[in-house]
């Protein structure tokens, strides 16, 4: 079938479906409890699809409509998602995931985001019906509701247009880590041509391959890699709703061996998760021998959490040599590079002085005892990708020279969605400014952080992360529990500030913890560093569970009364802190 897949892929998404129709593949559905709880092959699905689309057109949805969809990890938005695609509308999924406590918040978000893309219309489930008539307020929608009510009301069919390569296939909404959430509006063409790379380049799909993903829809990685890339793949797929995977993480290691999957990805959080919520020994339990591609990206990789990853699955027959570091974003679809299929994780130890103080990445010296940092590889650009370095000038750099990522491809995004300014500063003569700092050695990339996120004090470069890394080894502060920013105090002067989670009750206890993270991050980095305490899940992340340092930066601003920090979100946040 690869040869064949090869010969004939698709150049759209409808016709993608059609093609995975012709095969006895398909998706299953995975409840709580890791019971089946829908199957359906992708015959029926577009089947299925159609029907939808027809009614879509019926009820007077014009081609090139964007259509905004609460994206849970249901049938419902798969077969909304595809009917789109026939209909020649554009889908739009939005985040399904409200924090505890953020109802306000998710309701604000979800009305920005419906009024930025336009939304003719906005479909979820009984269960986020409140939410989403909050967040419509008085827009007119064509419909606002459920699947099951649209259907219920809209019976007639019309045919359906012919959808083309230069048309649009959805809107991406990037997590918006660093910056307010901007959609990327991509092409047929763009989505297709990062598809075949991902398939055939970086994955290099084989017949008997199967999917499983725990990865939400409303995110580049589970919506192109783990909804798109199967179909265009036409090989079977199984999911699991990441609510489901956040209560039960080892539902991940029991399906994957259930279903026989080869092919499974995550972001490095996840399999810190799974390898925190397994006992000692638990793993050799597990058979998941057949897990020929374990892919991790979507945030920044630590070797720490991969061998702790490794240790907790020890006996169960996995390969070290399956994990595949990745890089990629959504306004390419979403790959841009991958390691060598079978390699594993390769980590770049370099000199930590070179890299503060003059963004080189200089190998560290083996038997000399300078201070280090450790960077994982993500491999070579794709097929068709290019990757270059460039200083704050726009010249390129060399190898091992640190700089911001710039990546040229035909499936890079036609713009963001009603923002030029933004447009304007990520497309750049043909190139994408992807945000993001890294260097490259020997072709591969390797990624250091966000441009927005570094903090420079006193000429001192210094990455949040590595900030980040001394807090989470004191007893108690658990990996993600620490974000560090700089701040501006209002006088010119900037300082460097580290927000993070506690639970400890004890005044005494927490003014000990304070004061010996700030001795060691001084000790570590020369830096002086005021760290504030805050209550457990206090930090905000982004939609797919990156830490949203920006936002953080901007709330404790906020509860200072700082003037020229961008203030507004989580306000309840500083009414935690406690020093």
């Amino acid at each position: 079938m690869t040869a064949e897949l090869q010969t004939e892929f698709a150049s759209t998404l409808p016709e993608a479906l059609d093609r995975a129709a012709r095969t006895d593949h398909g998706m299953t559905f995975f409840d709580s409890r890791g019971a089946v709880e829908r199957r359906i092959s992708y015959g029926e699905l577009r089947d299925r699809s159609l029907e939808l689309a027809g009614r879509l057109a019926g009820a007077g949805f014009k081609p090139g409509e964007r259509i905004a969809m609460v994206a849970e990890t249901r049938l419902d938005f798969v077969q909304l998602f595809f009917a789109c695609q026939y209909a020649g509308l554009v889908p739009v999924p939005l985040n399904a995931s409200v924090n505890l406590g953020g109802r306000d918040s998710y309701v604000r978000q979800l009305a920005f985001l419906v009024r930025n893309c336009e939304a003719r219309a906005l479909f979820g489930s009984d269960a986020f019906l409140e939410f989403m008539t909050e967040a419509a307020g008085d827009l007119g929608l064509a419909h606002l509701g459920t699947l099951e009510a649209f259907e219920n009301a809209f019976v007639e069919r019309r045919a359906l247009p012919q959808v083309t390569p230069a048309d649009h296939a959805y809107v991406q909404y990037t997590s918006g880590s660093t910056r307010v959430a901007r959609g990327v509006l991509m092409t047929q063409r763009a989505v297709m041509t990062n598809l075949r790379a991902i398939i055939f380049d970086g994955l290099k799909l084989r017949p008997d391959d199967r999917f499983f993903s725990w990865l939400p829809f409303y995110h580049d990685m589970g919506l192109v890699g783990k909804l798109l890339t199967p179909v265009a793949g036409r090989a079977s797929v199984a999911y699991l709703d990441s609510r489901h995977f956040a209560l039960r993480p080892r539902l991940w290691l029991k399906l994957l061996e259930e279903t026989g999957a080869t092919i499974s990805f995550g972001p490095s959080f996840g399999y810190g998760l799974c390898a925190r919520r397994m006992r000692d020994g638990e793993g050799a339990g597990y058979d998941l021998s057949r897990w020929r591609v374990a892919g991790i990206g979507a945030e920044m990789i630590r070797m720490r959490t991969i061998e702790e990853f490794l240790e907790a699955v020890a006996g169960s027959g996995f390969d070290a040599s399956a994990l595949l570091p990745c890089y990629g974003m959504a306004e390419v679809g979403l790959a841009i590079s991958f390691s060598e299929l079978g390699g594993g994780v390769h980590a770049d130890r370099v000199d930590r002085q070179q890299c503060m103080e003059g963004r080189r990445a200089v190998p560290h010296v083996p038997g000399s005892c300078g201070p280090t940092l450790e960077f994982v590889s993500c491999g070579r650009p794709l097929a068709g990708i290019e990757v270059e370095i460039r200083d704050s000038a726009g010249r390129r750099l060399p190898d091992r020279m640190i700089g911001t990522i710039y990546a040229k491809t035909d499936s890079v995004m036609d713009v963001y969605l009603n923002n030029p300014e933004a447009s304007a500063e990520a497309l750049v003569g043909g190139w994408l400014n992807t945000g993001d700092l890294g260097y490259l050695v020997d072709g591969n990339v390797v990624i250091t952080g966000r441009e927005k996120d570094l903090i420079i004090v006193h000429g001192r470069n210094y990455w949040p992360q590595d900030l980040e890394y001394v807090a989470e080894q004191h007893p108690g502060v658990r990996a993600g529990d620490a974000m560090a920013f700089s701040l501006e105090d209002g006088s010119g002067n900037e300082r460097v500030v580290m927000l993070v989670q506690c639970r400890e009750l004890d005044a005494a206890a927490r003014e000990r913890m304070r004061s010996q993270i700030e001795a060691r991050v001084r000790a570590e980095f020369s830096c002086d560093c005021e760290v504030e305490l805050v209550g457990a899940h206090t930090l905000p992340r982004t939609s797919s569970g990156k830490p949203s340092r920006s936002r953080a930066r901007a709330d404790y601003a906020a509860s200072l009364g700082l003037a020229g920090n961008d203030a507004g979100g989580w306000q309840h946040l500083m009414a935690r802190v406690s020093r």
